[in-house]
């Protein structure tokens, strides 16, 4: 739990929905950290989670889009587990140990960090393949922060599943150069009361990237504060998930390819 910042919780801008549950539990909760700034570790939390029933094949009424995926299971999200205190030690322990065991290898794991380039280093540092099940994202809210995309690719090996988070996206991103080596996307709007305008033709241009370059797209949200054609577009739900209320054409939910897992 907790993080050592990024574009989301500096000194400047503190938006991240983690960080701002942290104000709300830290300190109070025994399951959050004492501050956000303050990285604290949670040994077991991995294993308790591997020990979760399967659910392969099953059909999910609220989420028809997971039909048939195994259980997935987001690591580290109220944190960046890749924060400079944490130990490369700790992390095989915690998370590259749980995911293969027995229990663990029934679930598709996604590791989502703004620091790939140590996700990266804890790739070399392996004496083993990385972990099919254990998917690989960095995230991407401006094109300058297009560049952590490079360490990404260094994770893993050629049955590394790696994709994008573009969320919150805060301007309009191009991403048709690394498409070619990317497995995924995910795009979506900032929540909150200042969250940054989310234009809807943002979502128009990278859905057809991703179908130029045969991507799996995946629209989670459109955000507090969408808009469309330069106008504000109207939703009843909070953070713009209710996919109903989205134009035709943005209601895309796709995944990779499943595999063994």
């Amino acid at each position: 739990m907790g993080c050592a910042g990024c574009e989301l919780w500096s000194g400047e801008r503190q938006t991240c929905y983690a960080g701002v549950l942290h104000r709300r539990f830290g300190g109070v909760s025994s399951g959050y950290a004492p501050q956000f700034e303050q990285v604290t570790l949670f040994p077991g939390r991995m294993r308790r989670a591997s020990r979760w029933s399967d659910l392969s094949g099953r059909k999910r009424k609220d989420k028809p889009w997971l039909d048939g995926m195994p259980r997935l299971i987001f690591v580290s999200d109220m944190s960046d587990a890749l924060s400079e205190s944490v130990d490369y030690d700790f992390l095989k322990e915690e998370v590259i140990e749980n995911v293969t065991s027995e229990d663990g290898q029934r679930h598709c794991w996604l590791w989502l960090t703004k620091r790939p380039q140590r996700m990266a280093a804890l790739s070399r540092r392996l004496e083993i393949d990385w972990p099919t099940n254990l998917w690989v994202a960095t995230s991407v809210t401006t094109q300058k922060s297009t560049s952590r995309i490079r360490h990404l690719l260094q994770v893993g090996n050629s049955e590394t599943i790696r994709f994008l988070s573009v969320e919150p996206q805060w301007e309009p991103i191009n991403i048709e150069a690394w498409l070619p080596e990317i497995d995924w996307v995910i795009q979506g709007g900032e929540s909150g009361a200042d969250a940054h305008p989310f234009h809807l033709e943002w979502a128009e241009s990278l859905i057809e990237q991703c179908k130029e370059a045969a991507v799996p797209y995946f629209l989670k949200q459109l955000g507090s504060n969408a808009c469309w054609k330069g106008k504000r577009a109207r939703h009843v739900h909070s953070h713009g998930g209710n996919w109903d209320e989205w134009p035709s054409g943005l209601r895309v939910r796709e995944f990779p390819q499943l595999v063994e897992v």
